[in-house]
Parts: structure tokens; C-alpha cells; sequence
């Protein structure tokens, strides 16, 4: 996408000359099948169209099972290209962030989660596929696995960008741009 591009839907280049990774939530009501007339993730479906915009045409999605693959192949239109430079992961954080959330109320599900956050938005790439296996599948987090493939190609990020942070329905949700080196 040229910069004048980037600047039409709100984009701003960042600093990085290799591929570019976003990682959104594998959120159901993202797909179009779900689509109602009143949308109850406006906000996170405005900042994943946006992020999406911002990776190149060809996009290699990166998900842990067959919903995360449907919700990145309807946010890009298309289905992935195991042959893209950039990335599209999908992975959100715990689901136990409220007494309504899927999985309850949990009182480490925040602690987690600011760990988490942190992560991301210093590109730790090894963090994120490091994190407590255990805890994050019993707090109901989504996808963090795939963050080993990423260390396994040695990603190193240049900069950050977090479009989205916010857990409605007792679920964390980000929206992140990496721009990497390589």
C-alpha cells in the first residue's frame, strides 16, 4: 500500500523496511454470516479493517484452528497465500474479565492480560510464545500457540502500533500492526 494510500484510511507509515504482521482477535462476530443490524463490535471491526488495509494484497493468515482461518480469510476477502511475506494472526487474550464473560469472572485473567499487553506492544515475539500454556488455556485465551511459529521464523519487530485494547463481554481484545525487519 503506497503512503498516500496509508493516509486515505487513516494509516501512518511506520518506521521498517521488511513484512508487516496484525494481529486481531479470532472474534466470530467479525464474520459477515453473523452480520446483524446493529453491530455489537463496531469499534473492533473498524480497527481490524484498518489494520488489514494496512498489510500488503497477499497475506499468509495465521490462526490455531478453523474459526481464526474463516474470521482472517473474511477480514482479507480472500484465502491465505502460504507464500505472503505479511502475516495476519489471529489470537486474543483471556475470556474470565467479568462475572458475563465466557468463562467467569477470574481474578488472574487481568494480570494476564496486562502481561500480555505488554508483549505485544513491545513485539516480544519470544514472550508471547513463552507465555503459561496452563494458565492461558484455563483463563480461555485464544490462539496465543501460533506465536510459536512466529519465533520460529525469528520475526524481530521495529515498531508498534495498538489500534484496539479493550475486553467487552469479559474478553480482551487487541488490534496490533508490527512493522518488522525482516
Amino acid at each position: 500500500m503506497s503512503v498516500e494510500m496509508m493516509r486515505e484510511v487513516g494509516l501512518e507509515a511506520m518506521p521498517g523496511t521488511g513484512r508487516r504482521i496484525v494481529v486481531v482477535p479470532p472474534v466470530p462476530a467479525l464474520l459477515e454470516e453473523y452480520a446483524s443490524l446493529e453491530d455489537p463490535v463496531a469499534d473492533l471491526r473498524s480497527a481490524c479493517t484498518a489494520a488489514v488495509a494496512w498489510l500488503d494484497r497477499r497475506v499468509r493468515i495465521v490462526a490455531a484452528d478453523d474459526l481464526g482461518r474463516r474470521v482472517g480469510e473474511s477480514l482479507t476477502h480472500r484465502p491465505s497465500d502460504d507464500d505472503a511475506v505479511d502475516l495476519l494472526v489471529l489470537a486474543n487474550g483471556t475470556a474470565c474479565r467479568s462475572e458475563k464473560a465466557p468463562g467467569h469472572l477470574d481474578p488472574r485473567a487481568a494480570d494476564f492480560d496486562a502481561h500480555l499487553g505488554e508483549l505485544l506492544a513491545t513485539g516480544d515475539v519470544a514472550g508471547l510464545a513463552h507465555v503459561d500454556n496452563d494458565l492461558a488455556e484455563s483463563l480461555l485465551t485464544s490462539g496465543l500457540e501460533v506465536f510459536r511459529t512466529l519465533e520460529a521464523e525469528a520475526i524481530e519487530v521495529q515498531s508498534v502500533e495498538i489500534d484496539h485494547a479493550e475486553d467487552p463481554f469479559g474478553v480482551m481484545y487487541w488490534v496490533v500492526r508490527w512493522q518488522c525487519a525482516s
